[in-house]
């Protein structure tokens, strides 16, 4: 297929911040988003819970931004902002009328310089993430189902199998010491990269870039996180108690292939297969049809992320929360009927081909979105193709590998990623059975 054309310019400074470019003139309004690489799975042992602590504490104020300006002057412009934790990044965002371009950049740059890291705001935002956890995972109906329950299960390696949202001990534990080791070690220019997207001249771009972000320290270049995994030999499964929800819930995840393989590409037209919504075979057929389920969905690095946003080994994750009068056993073997004829009888040239219109289209629709934040998709993506890959233009050729996947490669990497062996199991189990 002929590749996209999405403008893209790209340069690293002098103190190993990369920048990134890509204009489009077509409405006054300018996006900026700074992406470090520092996520769930990076984040040091023993100082569990810090990316997402940080995620909060970059918002606390600077050197020359105190508690709360950031935010204020953002939105003082007509402007919107957020920040979100991943597995392998965190970033920082906004989106402007373009005239407030280097305001965003000037705001950015100071808390990259010099956040204000003290105790009273780290007490503080330390409780605001203990009261979050409590909200979202302790206190809610199946909160960290299966995200956090499948981790543990199916990793051996701490990296990727501990607790992302932190463990109480170890952000009670952490210090001013080694929170402010934590920001110099991870928040450093040479391990982010700039971007900047919409109403802005490309050479203008860098020189604001160059202006704003090339005085900061390079800082120490964290050491490489050890994220592998050993090959998985054997099923895996573990319980978890589901205090509030009344209907069972069961999670299966298997390994999925490295980003950028061959399998990877094969893999997501299978996940499209799988879990393409209500089209998907899993909810047509557990959900629809044998109304065992009543709602079943998944896909690949599901629900923490995409297929483009992960750097090491993921899942491809299928949630099932099913019916009481129907066993564990019994929808975990229906769900392995589906497995099994996916296996054997693969898929069809026919039901493969508006897999691939609808991958292209959901791209699209990727690229052109981003809800509040304009561009949103576009940034995510060229971020994380020069952060694990080093080539933002992946953006135009990414899709190539996707259209050129036969249902020969799509039953071949299932009959080699479906595997009893190569899963883990999750199973949230009501507290009250029979409740429902």
């Amino acid at each position: 297929m002929t590749p996209l054309n999405i403008p893209i310019e790209s340069t690293t400074l002098p103190n190993g911040l990369r920048v990134v470019i890509s204009p489009d003139r077509t409405a006054p309004v300018a996006t900026v988003g700074v992406y470090y690489n520092i996520g769930f799975r990076i984040e040091p042992r023993g100082r569990s819970g810090f990316a997402h602590l940080f995620e909060h504490m970059m918002f606390q104020g600077s050197a020359n931004a105190g508690k709360m300006v950031h935010i204020k002057l953002i939105n003082s412009s007509g402007g919107v902002l957020n920040g979100s934790t991943h597995y392998d990044v965190t970033n920082y965002y906004e989106s402007v009328p373009s005239n407030a371009l280097e305001r965003v950049l000037w705001l950015e740059a100071d808390r990259m310089r010099a956040l204000k890291v003290d105790d009273e705001n780290l007490r503080n935002q330390r409780d605001v993430v203990k009261e979050e956890v409590r909200v979202n995972v302790l206190n809610q109906p199946y909160g960290g189902f299966p995200w956090l329950d499948l981790p543990p299960i199916a990793y051996r390696n701490w990296s990727n199998a501990h607790n992302f949202y932190g463990d109480f001990d170890d952000l009670d534990a952490a210090t001013l010491e080694d929170v402010q080791k934590f920001f110099k070690t991870y928040y450093a220019p040479s391990n982010a990269v700039l971007l900047i997207l919409g109403d802005v001249d490309t050479d203008e771009g860098i020189k604001l870039a160059e202006r704003h972000f090339a005085s900061i320290p390079s800082g120490p270049q964290p050491s490489p996180a050890d994220i592998d995994e050993p090959p998985q030999i054997e099923e895996r499964r573990g319980v978890v108690e589901e205090k509030f929800g009344t209907l069972p819930g069961v999670a299966i995840g298997y390994q999925a292939p490295r980003r950028l393989t061959p399998d990877w590409h094969a893999a997501a037209m299978l996940d499209q297969a799988l879990h393409g919504g209500r089209a998907g075979r899993v909810y047509r057929r557990l959900v629809l049809e044998q109304q065992i389920a009543v709602d079943a969905e998944g896909g690949i690095h599901y629900p923490v992320g995409d297929l483009f946003d992960y750097n090491g080994p993921t899942l491809m994750v299928t949630r099932i929360l099913h019916k009481p009068e129907y066993s564990v056993d019994q929808t975990i073997a229906a769900h392995d009927q589906i497995i099994d004829e996916m296996k054997e009888k693969g898929i069809t040239a026919e039901e493969l081909e508006p897999i691939k219109v609808k991958f292209r289209s959901n791209y699209f629709s990727m690229l052109e979105g981003g809800g509040s934040i304009p561009r949103y998709g576009l940034m995510h993506l060229l971020a994380c193709f020069s952060l694990f890959d080093n080539d933002p233009s992946l953006v135009n050729t990414i899709l190539g590998g996707f259209m050129e996947v036969t249902p020969e490669a799509v039953q071949s990497v299932a009959q080699k990623l479906l595997t009893r062996h190569n899963r883990s199991i999750a199973i949230r189990q009501p507290a009250k059975k029979g409740a429902a």
